[in-house]
């Protein structure tokens, strides 16, 4: 039975219902004298505080939250296991943010009633620090700013599960229109425990965007003041404290907007990263006039489509036109050699338009090549109908291989022969297709590229993109940043904002300079008619702490300047980095590798043609060598594999980075094989990267040095100095540099101090 002094009721249910009970006050009792032979952080680790026995184990973590405009309120579930054969004494310590009130602690035991008490952060600094002292483990210091709540003393069965609960509330920090929410959690690699994270928003104002810089999520808009949100399970492992912002709307406007921003003098001023959205219904509210979709699906029927293909594709297009609103047009354009289409211009759905379409379909057949230039060319060609919005859903199994084939020229058609600015979405049905030119069709023309592998199914594939293009509430929109007047901004990515649709919100990356307000203008097709938005966002609220918005920078240029490496190879007579015309790249292919290690190096960021930098025998204060091999492996995959999973895996990847919107830290990527690729030995924390090389961590602003020369400082774990330190990082919201394990070659006012990891291995506990 749960010891509480509340029901123990289900996770969903009690996430809901708790908001309503009665206030309680903090839980009475004082946390022990003694520590507990083990003590749990749910969010970092267990620490054995009595020698080397066996540690009790974190085996998952739930959490569900209710946000209610500025009122939250989050349930931690934890689940403890006792591998051994013996009963083990526990403590539960759990960082909660400043201002939290405990509503209720709970847990599965015979013991005596359960008590938590609720540690300011002073108090909570000194228990950090003596559980730091005793297990000779620094893990604990990133949470050093926290508030801490301590429980009571259970036993943990043997080889049992104990499930656990603490439930406290908090009011959220607002900025303007955006409210944001963060769940403590470790940053360490090591941290591998399974996460479930799901939280409800309801605001009194309908709610414009929701953002997670942090983790994957997946969000749901029951109605426009209502929003489910839930970490993504490929994200279940991920470590980094969970940040959730939403965007109320602004009162009379529509759209909504919010900037984050990170200081930086080296460029002037620093990073910035714009949020804006619109509410989902503003699209369908009373006497709005609504943005008509115009569909053309251009069909590969090439004899490679022959079969199972076919008929898949053949439903996807019938899906397509079904959903449809009445008064929405559509085309359909079959090609092989030749080009076959439905109509010679867009016809309006009617009853009757979907019953000759439908026939039309019936008769396609597959046989004959490829004309991927002549299809594209007719899907561009005729002007959309009036008041609609031009969508391509261009789908192929193959290289182009009748009339135009040559990689370039297709893509110059693309980006130069689009006279209606129509938006195209390419499809890949299997592997035998060029898929950078598939990938820069659509990056070119406000679209995206969708892979579809041999043992998946088209008909999916294609339905799953076109619910994505559902209530087009913003398109064309244009944003401009101040006025005539000197210039504030600068590498804005992406530099081309695409068209908003239902769910949909723009991610903006960039660098500012100054520290003046920044004013922008986002003008577009807004619920049919032309409007004009104006902000004006400022910039006093930038602090280091906002790390992600650099990061999601560097991995978005990242993107792009491979991008350009990989358009080098678009035909096999040019490209700087193709080895047939001449051995030494070009200065500008040279240029564009310096920047992509720079970048990686700096940042932390890992692709797979940098993913060498993490490995230990990497000399990362030898450049060219760096270079050298960096170069090497891009001409071999990105300038010379055009077809096949080994090319697959490269437009995936880069399709990522070009759009990235949350943290990376594990740098996941895929790899030839289309196996996924992580590591643990390069570290993301707070707004620093650090490598590991043997049993050190060195600091990303010094690899370029010579990392093996003497620092300027020692200063050993556990002195003055480094409790000095760690006070004054916690300030600057750095403290997670020095939680991590082994020594630390650390970048201090310039100057490189090596932080002296315990003596002692840390105690036997769980990562």
């Amino acid at each position: 039975m749960m010891r509480s002094r509340t029901v123990f009721i289900p996770l969903g249910l009690a996430v809901l219902a708790v908001l309503g009970a009665p206030a309680r006050g903090q839980a009475p009792g004082h946390a022990p004298a003694a520590w507990a032979a083990n003590v749990v952080v749910p969010q970092a680790r267990t620490y054995a505080m009595r020698g080397q026995q066996p540690a009790v184990l974190i085996e998952r973590v739930r959490a569900g939250v209710v946000i209610r405009d500025q009122a939250a309120t989050t349930i931690i579930e934890v689940g403890l296991r006792n591998p051994g054969a013996g009963r083990i004494e526990a403590e539960l310590l759990v960082p909660v943010p400043d201002g939290a009130v405990v509503r209720q602690f709970a847990y599965a035991g015979s013991s005596r009633e359960p008590t938590a008490r609720l540690l300011p952060r002073d108090e909570a600094r000194q228990t950090y620090d003596r559980i730091v002292s005793r297990s000779r483990d620094p893990a604990l210091l990133e949470f050093a700013g926290y508030n801490l709540v301590r429980s009571s003393v259970f036993p943990v069965e043997p080889s049992a599960t104990q499930t656990v609960r603490l439930t406290y509330e908090h009011l959220l920090p607002a900025d303007g229109d955006r409210v944001d929410y963060v769940l403590p959690r470790s940053e360490s690699v090591e941290y591998r425990v399974p996460w479930e994270v799901s939280i409800q928003v309801t605001a009194t104002r309908p709610i414009a965007a929701v953002y997670s810089p942090s983790h994957n999520v997946r969000t749901t808009r029951p109605t426009s003041d209502v929003a489910r949100i839930e970490l993504a399970r490929e994200s279940a492992t991920d470590p980094g404290p969970f940040r959730l912002s939403y965007l109320r709307e602004r009162s009379g406007s529509g759209v909504s907007a919010s900037l984050f921003a990170y200081p930086d003098h080296r460029v002037g001023g620093g990073y910035f990263l714009l949020l804006a959205g619109l509410p989902p219904e503003a699209a369908h509210g009373a006497g709005a006039a609504d943005i008509r979709r115009e569909v053309t699906l251009v069909i590969d029927r090439s004899g490679s489509m022959r079969g199972e293909k076919l008929d898949q594709v053949r439903e996807a297009a019938r899906q397509v036109i079904a959903g449809l609103d009445e008064g929405e047009a559509f085309n359909v354009v079959l090609y092989n050699e030749a080009v076959d289409p439905f109509s010679t211009r867009p016809v309006r759905k009617s009853r009757e338009t979907e019953r000759e379409v439908n026939r039309f379909l019936d008769e396609m057949s597959a046989r004959g090549g490829t004309n991927i230039h002549d299809a594209l060319l007719e899907s561009l060609r005729p002007a959309p109908l009036e008041g609609t919005l031009p969508i391509v859903l261009f789908m192929t199994d193959g290289l182009p291989t009748v009339g135009q084939t040559a990689e370039s020229a297709i893509r110059d058609l693309a980006r130069q022969h689009n006279p209606h600015r129509k938006r195209v979405f390419t499809f890949g049905v299997g592997v035998d297709v060029n898929t950078p030119l598939l990938e820069k069709i659509a990056y070119e023309n406000r679209g995206f590229t969708t892979f579809i592998l041999p043992a998946e199914n088209v008909e999916v594939k294609v339905s799953r993109v076109f619910d994505r293009l559902k209530g087009p509430l913003l398109a064309d929109p244009e944003l401009r940043i101040g006025d005539d007047g000197p210039k504030r901004a600068r590498e804005l990515i992406p530099d081309r904002l695409p068209d908003l649709f239902q769910g949909d919100q723009i991610v903006l990356l960039g660098q500012y300079r100054g520290d003046e307000p920044l004013e922008f203008t986002l003008r577009g097709n807004h619920r049919g008619a032309t409007r004009t938005f104006r902000f004006r966002l400022p910039l006093d609220a930038a602090t280091t702490r906002n790390g992600f918005v650099p990061r999601l920078w560097a991995s978005r240029k990242i993107g792009l300047l491979v991008d350009a490496i990989r358009a080098q190879g678009a035909d096999s007579s040019t490209g700087a980095l193709n080895p047939s015309t001449r051995p030494r790249p070009s200065p500008l292919a040279r240029e564009l590798v310096e920047e992509i290690v720079r970048l990686s190096t700096e940042f932390g960021i890992l692709t797979e043609y940098t993913a060498f930098l993490a490995s230990e025998g990497t000399d990362l204060s030898k450049t060219e060598d760096l270079l050298s091999s960096t170069r090497d492996t891009l001409r071999q995959r990105a300038v010379m594999t055009r077809t096949g999973y080994a090319s697959v895996n490269q437009d995936v990847n880069n399709q990522v980075l070009k759009g990235v919107i949350c943290a990376n830290p594990l740098n996941k990527f895929y790899n030839a094989d289309m196996t996924e690729s992580a590591t643990a030995a390069v570290q993301q924390v707070c707004d620093l990267a650090f490598f590991k090389r043997g049993d050190r961590w060195v600091d990303s602003r010094l690899v370029n040095g010579d990392a093996g020369a003497p620092p300027r400082r020692v200063i050993p774990f556990g002195s003055d100095e480094f409790r000095a330190l760690a006070d004054r990082l916690a300030r600057e919201g750095r403290q997670g540099s020095i939680s991590l394990r082994g020594d630390i070659l650390l970048q201090i006012d310039g100057q490189p101090v090596l932080i002296q990891a315990p003596k002692e291995r840390p105690a036997a506990g769980q990562p």
